[in-house]
């Protein structure tokens, strides 16, 4: 073989999407000589810059760059303007940007092929099992990095506090949360002041204006029927105003009988009587996410739990004046955490995966991504907050935007960051979803769910193959 073929492919960048490990195995096969090899290592070894504050993670500039953008409902205009940030901060610098929902589909092979993308939004991956695996980049040199936009401020220090918990594991940080939400319950303030009703802050209370509801017509829930993980957040909110953080710590440290505890049992207990009393809109279960909530928004239900990326989502089918506003889950009797408590979440996890070709490209992306003027630009076009403290400061952006933040300012100390299990345990996540559909459907009672539930976790307690993870009280 004729080494100077290896130098022209390598010149016309026909080998430059391959992973380096990829490369010289390839190589081999073709039979270069080692000396070829070897230029060839060096060649597509990641070549480190000069780090300073142009350029803090040491990017090479010629490098190119490839983006995995998961695209729901929060759209993907912030990744696209980060994109832009980027190719700006290095001037004619490839970038492969590709927006999918199945990033999962897409991911999967390149991780397996060691030549994974260089970032990626990683909600739909098992980011614990990545970790455990040694696939993802830890990230204390980007949070230590200058915050794009702030000057004087790492990135760290501009992340609202406790919003990265899930992205740590065994205190080293292994990706970076961009949104930050509420989960709770809505409706249209029109509709409720028309007919007179006053959102209820008590569970008993609920139960109550349901029947008031029912009897005017109107179905008074509905829920993402496909997608009962929404009714769970509900569920979570309800424990956690019952018992405080302690019930849900023990479920995420699959603890035993932890699902058994008084506190979780009720809070199936009050789902189902949703379900047992016809208060949950007919045919919900058969609905998709954007179908319950185009349903709801046709005025077909009184009331559906969302986060707040609800009016992002179906922008394009919200009824003038039907102004939209979010309340808390009204809690059950006895709660130790006042009805103004809020369930809040984040999300949007980026990471850099270990194997890619461009890490630290990957990593200034996402201090692009975060900077104080692109989170301010997403909260403009989403209504939604991000993790970037005080970015959406000033902004005045409607009946949702404006409810969910005076929830947010009227809950002060009392939010909740939701369980863990999710982030850890992917199949106890999925069939604690299916048995709430179950539930919600009145195929099993609250004690069946319960049991289904504990039975998954103790499951997973006793697989020894699976990367245990502890949280703290």
């Amino acid at each position: 073989m004729d080494d100077a073929r290896l130098g022209r492919l390598l010149e016309e960048g026909r080998l430059r999407r391959l992973s380096r490990r990829e490369l010289l195995r390839r190589g081999a096969a073709l039979g270069f000589s080692a000396s070829a090899l070897a230029g060839l290592a060096a060649a597509t070894a990641p070549r480190a810059r000069a780090q300073d504050a142009a350029n803090p993670l040491g990017v090479d500039a010629g490098a190119p760059l490839e983006i995995l953008m998961w695209k729901a409902g929060w759209g993907d205009e912030y990744a696209l303007n980060a994109v832009e940030l980027y190719k700006a901060a290095f001037p004619g610098v490839e970038v492969e940007y590709q927006a999918t929902q199945r990033v999962l589909e897409a991911a999967q092979p390149r991780f397996v092929g060691g030549n994974p993308p260089d970032v990626i939004e990683a909600t739909l991956l098992d980011r614990a099992a990545l970790v455990g695996e040694g696939q993802l980049a830890e990230m204390t040199d980007l949070l230590d990095a200058p915050a794009a936009g702030t000057p004087g401020a790492k990135l760290k220090d501009t992340l609202l506090p406790n919003s990265q918990i899930d992205t740590v594991v065994e205190g080293k940080q292994y990706g970076v949360n961009f949104t930050f939400g509420l989960n709770g319950i809505w409706h249209s303030e029109p509709v409720m002041q028309q007919k007179g009703w006053e959102y209820p802050t008590t569970w008993d209370g609920m139960l109550a204006l349901c029947e008031e509801i029912k009897g005017s017509g109107l179905a008074p829930w509905t829920y993402q029927g496909k997608y009962p993980g929404y009714m769970v957040a509900v569920m979570w909110e309800l424990v956690w105003k019952q018992s405080g953080l302690e019930a849900v710590v023990k479920v995420d440290n699959l603890e035993a009988d932890a699902w058994r505890q008084p506190a979780v049992q009720q809070a199936a207990e009050a789902l189902y009587r949703l379900a047992e009393r016809d208060y949950i809109l007919s045919g919900t279960e058969g609905l998709t996410h954007t179908e319950s909530q185009a349903e709801w928004l046709n005025g077909k239900s009184a009331f559906i739990p969302c986060g707040t990326w609800l009016e992002n989502e179906m922008k394009d089918l919200i009824p003038e004046g039907f102004n939209m506003a979010f309340k808390p889950v009204p809690p059950l009797a006895g709660a130790t955490l006042p009805f103004e408590g809020v369930s809040a979440f984040v999300g949007q996890p980026f990471v850099v995966p270990s194997q890619a070709n461009n890490v630290p490209g990957g990593k200034e992306f996402i201090r692009l991504l975060f900077s104080r003027e692109n989170a301010r630009a997403f909260s403009e076009y989403t209504r939604a907050l991000t993790t970037v403290v005080g970015a959406a400061e000033g902004l005045d952006l409607g009946s949702a935007f404006n409810s969910a933040n005076a929830a947010q300012a009227a809950a002060g100390p009392n939010t909740f960051s939701g369980p863990l299990y999710g982030s850890w345990y992917s199949a106890l996540t999925e069939e604690v979803d299916i048995q709430m559909g179950a539930l919600l459907t009145k195929r099993i009672d609250p004690e069946e769910f319960v049991t289904r539930a504990q039975a998954k976790a103790d499951e997973i307690a006793a697989d020894d193959s699976i990367v245990k993870f502890t949280r703290e009280p």
